[in-house]
């Protein structure tokens, strides 16, 4: 029993010593105390011994099995310390050397261009609202004075929701859900995203950013319209900007009209931005319905007013030069780096 003992001894002293990592340490563990390690099988032997037998096996066994869990724990000692040692040097940081340039990122161009339309107008005195880019059938079309059978309101144009729900299709309801609310003086703009059943193409999007205005109030003329948006366009665009009004037509307003401004790439000579004409279509505006300012339960013998709309992606192609509507959307960041 003795050479046996002293056998295992010598073997866990080798074992243990070319143990490279604490996996091995744990099957050494095993191999050598577990229940089919030869330790065990002596102490389970020492039934067979004489009384004396037993005392001297078993002193020697407990002495051995308490010399391997030793020299077990010395072992895993030394290789925690090593690898201890080993992370320190791998994940030392070198506080002298320098940092990783980290690019500091931008507002997206149509961002920029609708914070720079509303500080215009909120300059003017007008104040940013905002409603639901899910909108009713009523406050979509029915408030604003779209006939039932306008085809605007056709699944070829619309994204419906179902009857009564769709995607707005014009930041116009917003005109809706205020007159009803609120009494005038109403001065209000609102910004935000649209929906249309458009194919995907350089000058359309199914998906779009309007910027919305309206005012209502005593003796508010077309007049009042056209200067503010003669200086809306001088502001965003140049002093040296001129304005056209052409006639349109659009339910919600009468008299309706277009909003042409002088080309500011060429001046009004003509160049491939206006087309040769000297002109470029900008928005929609005109005064407020009668049948409008009535969803609001306004008098219209004593109120009148005026609203305009403007995509806001026509505004930033036109003063950034930007020829595809589809760079907007594509995340690009050599195209949104350039408008820092």
């Amino acid at each position: 029993m003795s050479n046996r003992l002293e056998d295992i001894l010598k073997e866990a002293r080798e074992q243990l010593r070319e143990a490279g990592d604490l996996s091995e340490i744990e099957d050494l563990r095993v191999r050598l105390l577990g229940k089919k390690s030869r330790l065990s099988q002596i102490l389970r032997s020492m039934g067979n011994l004489s009384p004396e037998e037993r005392k001297a096996v078993g002193k020697e066994s407990n002495a051995a099995r308490a010399e391997i869990e030793n020299l077990l724990a010395e072992r895993l000692r030394v290789l925690k310390e090593a690898h201890k040692e080993f992370r320190f040097k791998a994940e030392r940081i070198d506080v002298t050397e320098p940092g990783n340039q980290r690019g500091l990122g931008t507002l997206h161009l149509i961002s920029l261009t609708i914070e720079e339309i509303s500080k215009i107008f909120m300059n003017m005195g007008y104040r940013v609202t905002e409603g639901p880019e899910v909108e009713t059938v009523f406050h979509n079309f029915d408030a604003l004075n779209a006939d039932k059978n306008h085809p605007s309101r056709d699944l070829s144009d619309t994204f419906y929701i179902t009857d009564d729900v769709l995607l707005r299709t014009q930041t116009s309801p917003v005109q809706a859900r205020i007159l009803k609310k609120e009494k005038p003086p109403i001065k209000i703009i609102s910004a935000g995203r649209c929906f249309r059943c458009d194919t995907p193409d350089a000058t359309h999007s199914p998906m779009f950013h309007q910027v919305e205005g309206l005012l209502v109030d005593e003796g508010v003329s077309m007049a009042d319209l056209k200067g503010t948006l003669d200086s809306f366009a001088k502001q965003i665009f140049g002093l040296e900007t001129k304005t056209k009004f052409r006639p349109h037509y659009f339910p919600f307003t009468e008299p309706s009209a277009e909003m042409d401004v002088s080309c500011f790439k060429c001046g009004g000579k003509g160049c491939r931005v206006c087309k040769g004409s000297g002109w470029i279509e900008i928005l929609g505006c005109g005064m407020v319905h009668p049948n409008v300012l009535k969803v609001g339960g306004l008098d219209t013998e004593k109120y009148t007013g005026f609203a305009f709309g403007m995509g806001v992606e026509r505004i930033a192609m036109l003063k950034y030069e930007v020829d595809d509507i589809r760079l907007f959307y594509e995340n690009d960041m050599r195209f949104i780096e350039q408008f820092k």
